[in-house]
């Protein structure tokens, strides 16, 4: 079965479980001893809240254990509960229905017996909402009782195979790198320098002037892009009418994965512990590597909340987020899907902002990037030009970008999604180490939105020189194969995007990564006033240097005010006097540029980790604005649709 024909059960639009229904099974617990009067009336009134299902407040409150609440739910329902230490599934019947699927219904097929087939279901609510397609798939079934990780661990062990392999070619294909030539640049690469030294060697003034004319080129559409975003930030955004109320608050599941991350799992816990959506309602979900069982083994000793779990991925020749995160994806409960990084301290009020605004907005919104700031800036000199970076990036062009219709490549963190849009569009490239921007410009094609939300996260700044350049030249790298990619075809593109979107999309991907390499070419010019020789200086004349020289100042005074005013919009407003220090930060991105080109041709797929953990920080990353509070939410009554 094809991912992009999963139809995952949504919380969000399911009728609500029945108030009586919940009240009885309460009763029953509360007569059979299982669960204290007091948190049992707690419980009860969660659910009554928050429209979530008793048993789901039972499990993520961790007041019952799941082998006893699924034994209290069968004798609740009249069911008989599996034991699936002694039934063998038929591995033929999960076929049938597809192994995501299962994991989506979280339901699994046992074997037949009597002309009917044994289904063991971890939810017995959602019997009356799949039976149809549960007997279209196996004709009569018999449903029975059985703890979800049960249910789940026995998919992955019987189907390990086939869900590894949906993970990597979840993306469709024409707009996947899982088929780059590799052996071929490989082989190429040797032909191709010695053809640049002939040509340069043959013709150097020509040469060198191609290249300029180009580096210029790019320069002034990077230059005219900031100059836009940064005039845009001063427009007022457009008024908005009052947004229908809430009816009842979707699920939502939040993936984390996590490589290495020993020392970060405490704190990890500590910070998404402070978000303050309803637990019964969040859905967090810890992916690990399979090798890597000190971070599984941390985090066990940690202790996780009922309202967090572990996804293991099988292990493979590739090892990438995205792959990680496609697979993770069929084991997630919510309709709205959120990206953290192991580092991350997101806004308490962070999801609730999510929700609202999704709510707010048509189904044609499909994505909602959170901004990205740091919480270590005074760690040292990268630390803080990384931060202004960072500010300019998120709080100046991209939202400039959206404003203008560009599409915008999403942040690996703190981006949200409809899950219905997300299985649209194939889910991740597992195969492209920029998988977020890729993705930002996927939901462009199908004519999906991404919108900046006023939310924040903090991260760690990568601040030793060493690392900062492995995580610069993977994101080079991966902006260079999305925009190879996606030109495979550029009159589609152009269809797919508009004339306003190709054009952004070529100044955001190609005039940028063009900039980082042909950079150390533009510093050439400076040597002009100091005598030296320039090859290009006779062919341009004295004018053509004047205004080139003119051009260059106007860029880095475009450069300069939007890092000041993006500075200035941040907490850390006292590190604007840094800002002029970015002309010798930049000159670091040059070498991961060239050494990005390198991996192009002989890693493309290469994932180059950076660890987390070194310099650390607590509390939010923005001073708090005025909270969507959650309870302010449960209390409104709507007659409008709900989200997702």
């Amino acid at each position: 079965m094809r991912h992009a024909a999963l139809r995952p059960l949504d919380p969000a639009i399911a009728p609500a479980p029945s108030r009586a229904g919940d009240a009885d099974l309460a009763a029953q617990l509360l007569a059979a001893g299982l669960v204290a009067p007091l948190a049992l009336r707690r419980a009860l009134a969660q659910a009554q809240r928050t429209r979530a299902r008793l048993a789901d407040v039972l499990r993520k409150e961790r007041l019952l254990a799941d082998d006893v609440l699924a034994a209290a739910l069968a004798r609740f329902h009249g069911m008989a509960q599996a034991d699936l230490d002694r039934i063998a599934p038929d591995p033929r019947l999960i076929d049938r229905l597809g192994a995501a699927r299962c994991l989506a219904l979280r339901v699994l097929p046992l074997r037949r017996a009597g002309g009917r087939v044994l289904v063991a279901l971890a939810v017995p609510e959602d019997l009356p909402h799949i039976r149809d397609e549960l007997e279209a798939a196996f004709g009569p079934v018999t449903p029975l009782i059985a703890p979800e990780p049960q249910i789940t661990a026995r998919i992955f062990a019987l189907r390990r195979a086939t869900l590894r392999h949906g993970a990597e070619t979840r993306a469709p294909a024409g707009q996947s790198l899982r088929d780059w030539p590799v052996a071929l640049l490989t082989r190429l690469l040797p032909a191709l320098g010695l053809g640049i030294v002939a040509a340069v060697a043959a013709a150097p003034a020509l040469a060198v002037l191609v290249l300029t004319v180009w580096a210029v080129m790019s320069l002034v559409a990077m230059m005219v892009l900031k100059g836009a975003a940064l005039a845009m930030t001063f427009r007022a955004p457009p008024p908005e009418g009052p947004a229908p109320d809430i009816v009842r608050l979707p699920v939502v599941s939040v993936m984390v994965p996590l490589f290495r991350e020993t020392d970060i799992a405490p704190r990890l816990l500590h910070r998404l512990g402070r978000l303050d959506y309803p637990r019964a309602l969040l859905d967090v979900v810890l992916v690990l590597e399979e090798v890597d069982t000190d971070t599984r083994a941390a985090l066990e000793s940690a202790g996780l909340p009922g309202w967090m779990r572990v996804v293991v991925v099988p292990d493979g020749t590739l090892r990438t987020k995205p792959r990680a995160l496609n697979y993770a994806l069929d084991f997630c409960r919510g309709s709205i899907i959120g990206v953290y990084d192991a580092e991350d301290a997101p806004d308490p009020d962070q999801i609730a902002r999510v929700v609202r605004r999704f709510h707010e907005r048509l189904p044609e919104v499909a994505c909602l990037q959170g901004i990205l700031d740091y919480y270590n800036p005074r760690t040292n000199w990268i630390a803080r030009c990384f931060t202004i970076e960072y500010a300019a990036w998120f709080r100046v062009v991209m939202p400039g970008l959206q404003r203008m219709g560009i599409p915008l490549p999403l942040g690996g963190t703190t981006l949200f999604i409809r899950r219905a849009a997300l299985e649209r569009v194939g889910a991740w490239d597992a195969h492209n180490v920029t998988e977020d921007a890729d993705l930002g410009i996927r939901l462009a094609r199908h004519g999906l939105r991404t919108e900046m939300i006023e939310t924040v996260t903090g991260e760690e700044a990568n601040c030793r020189l060493r690392p900062w350049v492995k995580q610069r030249s993977r994101w080079i790298k991966g902006h260079m194969l999305t925009w190879a990619v996606h030109m495979r075809h550029p009159v589609r593109l152009w269809r797919d995007l508009g004339p306003r979107g190709f054009l952004g999309y070529q100044a955001v991907f190609l005039g940028a990564q063009s900039q980082f390499l042909l950079a150390p070419l533009l510093w050439s010019f400076w040597l002009l006033p100091l005598g030296v020789a320039h090859p290009v200086a006779l062919a341009l004349g004295p004018g053509a240097l004047k205004a080139l020289f003119a051009l260059f100042l106007l860029a880095e005074l475009v450069n300069l005010l939007v890092h000041i005013a993006a500075a200035r919009r941040t907490r850390h407003r006292r590190l604007w006097p840094w800002a002029p220090t970015l002309h010798l930060y930049f000159p670091c991105a040059t070498f991961a540029a060239w050494r990005a080109l390198w991996e192009v041709f002989t890693r493309p797929f290469y994932w180059a980790k950076t660890s987390h953990g070194h310099f650390d920080g607590a509390g939010p990353a923005a001073p708090q604005r005025r909270r969507t509070s959650p309870a302010s939410i449960f209390n409104r009554v709507s007659k409008a649709r709900e989200i997702c």
